[in-house]
């Protein structure tokens, strides 16, 4: 996921909490994107910011041959353990570690817009699927249509640090425009053949999973290296009281969008 070091670390703090609670929560997204990629028995699917191997794991059980790779050396070691013998590697995006036309399909769900440079990551995937194969890539929906994006990003946003000079640090929201993602598989020489949507709510039982849960995203956890975890505590359970239930539990509604392009 774009800059391996610095992205690696941050998702890999609470690798843990990631893959029990997290992870989890995009299941109708991974669904999707495996009907998209059409990820069936002996198709060798790469899964590019695999975290720790959900969707490998959906992919296996459809009898598929799952590899991975991730800029945290953490998730992967859970995803190997979700998927043992399984080809998953720590790595980058940017530079992947596989031949050119190795696999069948690709996919890459909610990590290229981390990417330093996300032109040449997607150069990347297009380069290891084969001519046939699909990539599928994903981003979050416009913020109108994710309470996410719209309500709690922006109040961890003043706790994040400034980026450094020329950096183009990876947003959330970067490719919610309409045509966003067609935009880049066009552009890494892929023909767009479909696209869609998958609503997507984050549902938390207490305020505590809130906070566990968005705890172990990466985003978060910038701030909180940056502002101290008292200060990113109190800024999601104050945009959590906005989305509280009666019975305590927190919903946000959300949209993901997703792409899928085939190569010529």
């Amino acid at each position: 996921m774009g800059s391996a070091t610095l992205q690696g670390r941050l998702w890999g703090n609470r690798a843990r909490d990631f893959a029990e609670r997290l992870e989890q929560l995009t299941l109708p997204l991974a669904g999707a994107v495996l009907d998209a990629a059409r990820v069936a028995p002996g198709t060798r699917v790469l899964d590019a910011g695999c975290g720790a191997g959900l969707l490998l794991v959906l992919a296996r059980l459809r009898g598929a041959h799952p590899s991975g790779i991730d800029a945290s050396a953490a998730l992967i070691g859970v995803a190997r353990e979700r998927l043992p013998g399984a080809d998953l590697r720590e790595g980058d995006l940017e530079s992947l570690p596989f031949g050119d036309a190795r696999f069948d399909a690709v996919t890459a769900v909610n990590t290229i817009f981390y990417a330093s440079d996300m032109s040449n990551a997607m150069r990347e995937l297009a380069r290891v699927v084969r001519p046939g194969g699909r990539v599928v890539v994903t981003a979050w929906g416009p913020p109108e249509r994710c309470e996410l994006l719209r309500d709690l990003l922006p109040a961890i946003g003043p706790l994040m640090p400034p980026p450094p000079p020329g950096a183009k640090p990876g947003h959330p929201g970067a490719l919610a425009a309409p045509g966003a993602l067609a935009g880049v598989l066009e552009a890494a020489g892929l023909k767009v053949v479909h696209e869609g949507e998958v609503d997507c709510p984050f549902v938390f039982p207490d305020a505590e999973a809130s906070w566990i849960t968005n705890a172990s995203a990466g985003v978060n956890q910038m701030a909180i290296e940056h502002s101290g975890e008292a200060a990113v505590r109190a800024a999601i359970a104050g945009a959590d009281r906005a989305h509280t239930r009666p019975d305590g539990s927190v919903r946000y509604d959300n949209v993901f969008l997703w792409a899928a392009g085939e190569r010529r």
